[in-house]
C-alpha cells in the first residue's frame, strides 16, 4: 500500500475513535447535569405520572445502556433524534446555526493567519531587537487571554461605550440587499476580533521561533552568500519551510476556535452552534446537546485530518 494511502487510513481511523470517545463522554456527562429534562419538555407543575410518562416516551426511563446502544444506533443511521423543546430534528437545529459558526470561526482564523504572518516574520527578522521582545511580550499576553473576558472587555468598549460595533446578534433585521451584508460584516467583527485576539500569540510566537532556526541553517547562509537579498531569503527561501510547523498549530487552533466560538456565541448573543449549546443546557435538551457535540467533535477531526494530509504531502517524513 502506498506510503501516503496508508498514512490517510491510520489518521481517519484513529480520528473514528477520537469521535466515538467524544460522542461516549458527552453522552454520560449530560446524565449527570442536574435538573429533570421532563421539566423542559413538559409544564414544572406536571404530576408525577405525567413525568413517568414523559420520560417513558422519550426513552430517559431505560437503563442508560439501553438508552446508550439505541443513540449509537440513531446515529450510525444519520439521526441525531429530535429537540426537546423545539420539537424539530436536531440536525435541522444545528444546520440553520451552523452557517454562521463556521462563518465566525474563518473569520477569526483568516485574520490570525494574516496578522500572524506579518508579525512572526517582522519579530524574527529583527530578533533581539525592542521590537522583537514587544512582539513576543504581545504573543505571551495573548496567550494568557480568556475568550469571555477579551469578548466582554471589547463589547464594554468597542461597542457600548464608542458605539463603533453592534453589541449583539448576527444582523439587522430592518435591512436588505447590500446592506444586509455590510450588517452582518459589522456584527461580525466583535466575535472574530475576540477569538483571532486569544489565537494570535501562539500562532506569532511559534512562526518567530520556527523562522528563526530556518533562518540559521546552511541554505539560507549558502544563499545569502550568493548574494541573495536578505528579505529574499526570508520571505521566499526560509518562510516557506518554518510555514510546515505552523500548519501543524493552524490545524490545532480550529479545534480551541471552535471551543472559543461556544464562549463568544454566548457573550455576544451569536447565533451559532455555540450559542444554541449554552441555551441547550439551560433547557436540558439532551437531543440537542449530544447533537452539537457530534457535530463539533467530527468538525475538529476532519479539519485535523486534513492537516496531517497536507503536512504528509509537505513533508513525506512524517508518512512513515
Amino acid at each position: 500500500m502506498p506510503a501516503l494511502a496508508s498514512f490517510t487510513l491510520r489518521r481517519l481511523a484513529r480520528g473514528l475513535v477520537t469521535v466515538w470517545f467524544a460522542v461516549t463522554v458527552t453522552f454520560l456527562l449530560l446524565r449527570l447535569l442536574p435538573g429533570d429534562p421532563a421539566l423542559a419538555i413538559a409544564s414544572p407543575t406536571m404530576t408525577e405520572e405525567t413525568r413517568a410518562a414523559v420520560l417513558e416516551r422519550y426513552g430517559l426511563a431505560d437503563p442508560l445502556v439501553v438508552q446508550y446502544g439505541r443513540y449509537l444506533l440513531a446515529l450510525v443511521q444519520g439521526d441525531l433524534g429530535t429537540s426537546f423543546t423545539q420539537g424539530q430534528p436536531v440536525s435541522s437545529v444545528l444546520l440553520e446555526r451552523l452557517p454562521w459558526t463556521l462563518l465566525l470561526t474563518g473569520a477569526a482564523l483568516v485574520v490570525t493567519v494574516l496578522v500572524g504572518i506579518p508579525l512572526g516574520v517582522l519579530a524574527a527578522a529583527r530578533a533581539g531587537s525592542g521590537l522583537d521582545r514587544l512582539v513576543q511580550g504581545l504573543g505571551v499576553t495573548g496567550q494568557s487571554l480568556f475568550v469571555p473576558s477579551v469578548g466582554v472587555l471589547l463589547l464594554y468598549v468597542l461597542g457600548l461605550q464608542l458605539g463603533w460595533f453592534p453589541i449583539g446578534g448576527a444582523y439587522d433585521r430592518d435591512v436588505y440587499g447590500g446592506e444586509w451584508y455590510l450588517s452582518v460584516l459589522r456584527h461580525l467583527a466583535l466575535p472574530a476580533l475576540s477569538l483571532a485576539l486569544v489565537q494570535l500569540g501562539a500562532y506569532v510566537i511559534t512562526l518567530r521561533s520556527t523562522l528563526i532556526e530556518a533562518l540559521g541553517e546552511d541554505y539560507c547562509a549558502l544563499a545569502r552568500a550568493g548574494g541573495i537579498p536578505y528579505r529574499r531569503v526570508l520571505w521566499k527561501h526560509a518562510l516557506r519551510n518554518a510555514l510546515l510547523p505552523t500548519t501543524t498549530l493552524v490545524g490545532l487552533q480550529l479545534g480551541f476556535l471552535v471551543g472559543g466560538a461556544v464562549l463568544t456565541e454566548t457573550v455576544y448573543a451569536y447565533p451559532g452552534v455555540g450559542r444554541g449549546i449554552y441555551e441547550a443546557v439551560t433547557q436540558l435538551d439532551f437531543p440537542v446537546l449530544q447533537g452539537a457535540f457530534v457535530l463539533l467533535a467530527v468538525t475538529v477531526v476532519v479539519a485535523n485530518l486534513l492537516t496531517d494530509l497536507v503536512y504528509g504531502l509537505l513533508d513525506p517524513r512524517v508518512r512513515t
